[in-house]
């Protein structure tokens, strides 16, 4: 049986064990930071009187570490890491909690180069520590070699069981792919009798994912036999962003509780469950491994963990491009953002997320109208910057434009590039002047068509609304205006901004809808086509004139130079440019 402290339920049970979730943000390589962060973990779980503390998958050397895995030096510093994280734990008088946390195994101690097989034979495992040490370790069975993933390329999978008795009851240990394939090591839990399932994770946000997520751990959960403990990872790393939720379901499947979502949270149950087994040897031959553990005593205290609201679809991924850009900036120390802002709705909406993520003082905008910038797009670049407080300064490019056309000859297309292209030598300027991290405010739905300029509108270092579609755009700023307005606080985004025909006024009466079709419809055909990899026969037979389809396809196919040269930004739909979609430059396959 399962008691909830917080809930006040089932108070006549005498819960046996208490279980910390520890969902923390770790950045790639930062060993001593992360183990800091661990150790603060556990020691904040201790004294609270966790017996059972939880980290997230590959938290030791961070995740996704990428080809720093293959490196014999990064291997090694993950190990000595452990072993280091593990001592001063017991310094720190933790040596009786029991501690579970992903890192790096190096399996293959040789040079040789080998094959197929990664350098190193690198294990994704989690480490099982007490008493000072590592006494155990389980290593990833499943692989993710899909989407954002490419563990095949890094890792050597595992096929071993690992069943722990301690403090009374047997636990059982799984990493998060595990729990996504079906049989298994889910499977083998049953069979092995655990009260428990540990699974920790890495595992990345998108929209949606956390209902998803919670239908899987319920359903392992039933097919174990098992209480299932869910610790996820939380922050930004580069594309990525890890929103945390961290669950226990019992189990029947049902939620105990549920951790914040991209925020650090420290997730604490009381679980009573069955005692421990008595075999030493499991189906598979492995042993059992007994840790010798003080006897379980009965809690009386409740911890006082509040119930977490779930946030709203728009508010999730506000909150994702939030935490992606602040960790992006902060992780790699940057001091400041630079942006321009030119009156229209992407910029004021990455102006509004920086100011969000970083505060209004570490956020600059630039104005730069050219003879096309109509007066409601120089009114509303100011009006944006000054709801919102940041930085501001207005720098005309006329003249800059025309003594470049005086010596070179550019007309139409070329002409009109030429000014978003002196912007983005202007801000790069700035950036390399000031310092400051320039953002570039695209959206994916520019980004698919290639409506952006190569080394103009595309320069920067990070692209938070990348992945992004312009109907999202318009979603997101009106949510967020509402949320203001709930506050009481000044609307951000100003509603001019919001309302008008987009255009990249690089010539005059310009608008997006000369040569594009409304963005629902634009954004529904890139939907299927860059998310769903539907083909074009698909696409119009759900109702789009073949004309615009492939006209919006053969545009998309075009652009996959440009997409190479944008820069990185968070990925928050099922299917991201980038990491999520590769495709040839050479190519002649054409829907």
């Amino acid at each position: 049986m399962l008691r909830d402290t917080r809930m006040g339920r089932y108070a006549g049970f005498v819960p046996q064990i208490r279980v910390a979730l520890a969902q923390i943000n770790p950045t790639v390589g930062d060993f001593v930071g992360n183990s800091k962060l661990c150790l603060a973990a556990v020691r904040e779980s201790a004294a609270a009187g966790a017996d059972v503390v939880l980290l997230p998958e590959m938290v030791i050397p961070g995740y996704p570490a990428e080809d720093l895995v293959l490196r014999p030096t990064f291997q090694a510093a993950s190990e000595r890491a452990t072993a280091e994280f593990a001592a001063a734990l017991k310094s720190e008088g933790l040596a009786n909690t029991l501690v579970i946390a992903g890192y790096l195994r190096r399996t293959d101690k040789s040079e040789a180069i080998k094959l197929g097989v990664p350098r190193g034979g690198p294990m994704n495992s989690a480490a099982i520590i007490f008493d000072g040490k590592v006494v155990a370790h389980y290593s990833k069975h499943h692989l993710p070699n899909y989407g954002v993933f490419d563990e095949h390329r890094f890792f050597v999978p595992d096929d071993k069981s690992l069943l722990i008795r301690a403090f009374g009851v047997d636990i059982a240990v799984a990493i998060c792919e595990d729990l996504w394939q079906d049989g298994g090591p889910v499977a083998q839990v049953r069979a092995n009798g655990a009260g428990l399932l540990a699974v920790i994770n890495g595992s990345p946000y998108e929209r949606d994912k956390d209902d998803v997520r919670l239908e899987l751990v319920s359903r392992r959960a039933q097919e174990a036999n098992a209480t299932l403990a869910y610790v996820n990872m939380v922050g930004g790393q580069d594309e990525l962003v890890f929103e945390g939720d961290s669950i226990v379901v019992d189990k029947s499947g049902k939620v105990i509780q549920r951790a914040a979502q991209f925020e650090s949270d420290l997730l604490i149950v009381d679980l009573d469950l069955p005692p421990a087994g008595t075999h030493t040897e499991l189906p598979g031959g492995e042993q059992v491994v007994e840790i010798k553990t003080p006897p379980p005593t009965s809690i009386t205290s409740d911890y006082p963990y509040p119930a977490k609201l779930r946030l709203e679809p728009l508010a999730e991924v506000y909150a994702a491009l939030v935490t992606g850009l602040r960790d992006y900036v902060d992780k790699n120390k940057f001091k400041s953002v630079l942006l321009g802002l030119s009156g229209g709705i992407d910029s004021a909406l990455v102006a509004a997320i920086a100011s969000d993520a970083l505060g209004p003082d570490r956020v600059f905008g630039v104005s730069m109208p050219s003879e096309y910038s109509s007066e409601h797009s120089k009114t509303d670049a100011k009006d944006s910057a000054d709801r919102i407080g940041v930085n501001f300064r207005t720098i005309p490019i006329a003249a800059v434009v025309s003594g470049f056309l005086s010596e070179v000859t550019l007309t139409g297309v070329a002409e009109e590039n030429l000014q978003a292209r002196v912007r983005g030598m202007i801000l790069m300027g700035l950036s390399n002047q000031e310092g400051h991290l320039v953002l570039a405010t695209g959206n994916k739905s520019e980004l698919s068509v290639g409506y952006s300029t190569i080394y103009g509108d595309a320069v920067g270092g990070f692209a938070p609304i990348m992945d992004v579609p312009k109907v999202d755009v318009w979603a997101l700023a009106n949510w967020r205006n509402e949320q203001a307005q709930l506050r009481g606080e000044v609307e951000p985004i100003p509603q001019s901004s919001i309302t008008k025909p987009p255009s990249a006024e690089l010539r005059p009466g310009q608008q997006d809808s000369d040569s594009l079709p409304d963005y629902e419809a634009l954004d529904a055909i890139l939907q299927a086509y860059v998310e769903f990899d539907e083909s074009a026969e698909q696409i119009i037979a759900n109702g789009f004139a073949a004309e615009t389809v492939h006209r919006i396809l053969q545009l998309t196919d075009r652009a996959e130079y440009k997409r190479r040269q944008y820069p990185p930004g968070p990925k928050v739909s099922g299917k991201a440019f980038g990491r999520d979609r590769r495709m040839p430059l050479t190519n002649y396959w054409k829907e």
